[in-house]
């Protein structure tokens, strides 16, 4: 029995022959409930000849109430992004090699889903970011700047520090030297942050965090402050300044001295949809071989 899912869209990410049969056994199995599937444009390509509705991804946000992703953690944030908006919820399927955020495994796919879809699950909702950029008066990019996991202000192709003022709701923090500026919700925490020594946030925590790249001094440290605070982050001038913005790895946006970055909570969040069982604190020890014995 469907708990209130009737149109289904898959998304996945592009490459390996897996994702092909994951897909196959995906809407081979969604045909057994007699749901409407979609395939996502990148879905459509794995599966030539496949019969179903093509949509793409306004479509498919704008038509769809649940929204399957086969990927890796990559994948999830690029659909995430485009999903956030219209409300969709997102269950991920995981191809990719850590997975924060995917938690179905192929091999309990169907079991997995045939729980979800009787109406048996955890829903989670995730903060995204939203940044803007201003040169002088003039906003130079908006439209696309979203994260899921984190806003980036960062030097580009020079082996040379930038200098960045930080502001908090307006409040001078420091100003810094440095490889660049993490800024990430609960979510980035596990990942680029993670990896410049920021804390990890769980995921229900109103908060995100600010992590120095390769500060030059030492006395620079992460901090963390609440979702509602915006910062900015303004890139000073240099003789060899040349930064640039980037949002999940995967957005760009090139700077120059004097532009600003304004980085807020974004007012739509992500919604998730775990199996029943889903533990945070699980993932965690899994991904960290946290407790194992050496």
């Amino acid at each position: 029995m469907n708990h209130g899912f009737k149109h289904i869209g898959l998304i996945n990410k592009q490459g390996a022959p897996i994702v092909s049969e994951t897909l196959r056994r995906l809407v081979d199995h969604l045909a057994t409930h007699q749901l409407q599937v979609s395939l996502d444009i990148s879905a459509a390509e794995q599966l030539p000849g496949e019969s179903l509705p093509t949509l793409d991804r306004a479509q498919l946000s704008a038509q769809c109430d649940l929204a399957i992703v086969v990927g890796g953690d990559g994948t999830i944030l690029h659909a995430g992004r485009s999903l956030a908006e219209a409300g969709v919820p997102l269950v991920a399927i995981n191809l990719g090699r850590l997975g924060f955020l995917a938690d179905v495994s192929p091999d309990q796919m169907t079991e997995q889903l045939d729980q979800i879809l009787s109406g048996h699950y955890e829903p989670e909702e995730r903060a995204l970011l939203h940044a803007t950029v201003y040169r002088g008066d003039e906003v130079i990019s908006e439209g696309v700047s979203d994260a899921l996991n984190d806003v980036v202000v960062h030097k580009w192709d020079i082996a040379r520090m930038i200098e960045l003022e930080v502001r908090i709701d307006g409040r001078l923090l420091n100003t810094q030297r440095s490889d660049g500026l993490i800024v990430a919700t609960p979510t980035g925490s596990t990942a680029y942050a993670l990896s410049g020594g920021g804390p990890i946030l769980h995921p229900s925590l109103d908060a995100m965090v600010m992590v120095p790249i390769c500060p030059h001094s030492l006395n620079n440290r992460p901090i963390v402050i609440n979702e509602a605070n915006v910062v900015d982050v303004v890139v000073h001038a240099g003789a060899y300044t040349q930064a640039q913005m980037t949002c999940d790895g995967q957005v760009n946006c090139a700077l120059i001295p004097g532009d600003r970055v304004n980085i807020r909570k974004k007012e739509h969040g992500l919604k998730l949809i775990h199996p029943p069982g889903y533990d945070y604190f699980e993932i965690l020890r899994r991904k960290f071989n946290w407790g194992v014995s050496s």
